[in-house]
């Protein structure tokens, strides 16, 4: 039974992951649309977290009262303290010393039953590692997945204590996936992968888990789906963050792209599906990974036959001449930017929006001297009126001859 299933009676419900919030009894005592920045929620996250070992003083003092200067800390602690076992009263918790102190050591009364996601998060991961039927760990990794949905105290990892324990959790929870994923391609259970690939990419954005859903549309025969995500892997990392994917994501995908097979067809079929299905004027403008492919196509097509193709790239710059990374027009000038270079080069030139405000063309059989040709083009397309941002351009040969 997973945390979520059992908000237990009289019971103290904790909940670390993403953001804090406490409850009691049905009743939000702080967390959502209550402030998270308050000496109330740093103690009681401090607090309840540490609440076998304890707190130290000095860490209280820490957490509470960074770079402030106090004439009297331990009337500052004892009034934080005070106000904060008001609190807990007031939203019915029974009558007792909430946080008591033993040695110098702060801690949580443990005759108040606390449930906190974290540490059954933890739980239920110790107890899948000892596990030994593949079911039932398979079952345990499942429950401490989706106990993870976010990372722990996301909003507040300037505080030293919560970044050590985003890192820490941020690991296991790296573990979990790895280990499920693992036991769910021996058992060939591919619904389910496809399932955690997704929610791991959800919850850890831009950490390579959708080879994890490329893997299980393969192994299932999915090929459409494979090669859909392939593509929108690629333009998210790309063209939402203006960021490439790292190069162990490419070779990933590729392998998985490698193992795309068909059922045996006609000739006539086969190149029925291989030809385009709109055929539009002006350039072909493609994903990244199509355009990878026909870079090394003509890559090696130019060693061969001598004929010079070469790589263009557009930037968008500012007044200052430096690239646009951001800006509330920047999309609309990306945009435009796209619609000028594609109406200017030949329906054999390649395009590709690299990232924002960032384009690729491969211009074909072509000269240096035209593409300065076709850049003037552009930009007579690109700018308006008085327009002060301007459009950098970069060329470079394909093939280059050794010397």
């Amino acid at each position: 039974m997973t945390f979520r299933e059992k908000d237990e009676k009289d019971t103290l419900i904790v909940k670390m992951f993403s953001n804090f919030s406490l409850s009691y009894n049905g009743k939000l005592i702080t967390g959502k649309a209550k402030s998270s920045e308050s000496q109330f929620n740093y103690l009681m996250e401090l607090l309840l977290h540490e609440r076998e070992n304890g707190v130290s003083k000095d860490k209280l003092i820490a957490t509470l009262f960074y770079n402030r200067d106090l004439e009297n800390v331990n009337h500052a602690i004892h009034s934080v303290i005070y106000n904060a076992k008001k609190r807990l009263e007031e939203f019915g918790l029974p009558k007792e010393n909430y946080i008591v102190q033993q040695g110098g050591v702060y801690y949580f009364n443990p005759k108040i039953p606390v449930q906190e996601d974290c540490k059954e998060f933890e739980t239920f991961y110790v107890r899948a590692l000892e596990e030994k039927d593949v079911s039932q760990k398979i079952a345990l990794l499942l429950d401490a997945m989706h106990l993870y949905v976010g990372d722990f105290l996301e909003n507040q990892v300037g505080i030293a204590w919560i970044a050590k324990e985003n890192w820490r959790y941020r690991r296991i929870f790296t573990e979990v996936i790895n280990l499920l994923s693992g036991l769910l391609k021996e058992t060939a259970r591919y619904d389910i992968l496809e399932d955690v690939g997704l929610y791991a990419s959800r919850t850890q954005p831009f950490s390579n888990w959708e080879t994890l859903t490329m893997d299980a549309y393969v192994n299932s025969g999915q090929y459409d789906k494979a090669i859909a995500l392939y593509e929108e892997t690629v333009d998210l990392y790309l063209h939402e963050q203006g960021i490439r994917p790292s190069n162990k994501m490419f070779e990933l995908l590729n392998t998985l792209g490698s193992q795309f097979e068909h059922s045996s067809g006609l000739m006539e079929e086969i190149q029925e599906d291989l030809n385009e299905k709109e055929t539009e004027g002006g350039g072909y403008n493609c994903s990244y990974p199509v355009f990878l492919g026909i870079y090394q196509a003509i890559n090696r097509m130019s060693e061969r036959n001598g004929q010079m193709a070469y790589l263009m790239l557009c930037t968008i710059v500012d007044t200052k001449g430096n690239a646009m990374v951001k800006g509330s027009n920047l999309e609309e000038l990306s945009e435009r930017l796209g619609n000028a270079i594609q109406s200017t080069i030949r329906r054999s030139d390649i395009m590709n929006k690299y990232s924002k405000g960032q384009y690729l063309v491969l211009l074909m059989n072509t000269t240096i001297e035209n593409t300065q040709i076709i850049q003037k083009r552009i930009n007579d397309k690109f700018i308006l009126n008085r327009q002060q941002i301007r459009v950098k351009y970069y060329v470079s040969p394909v093939w280059k001859q050794e010397d």
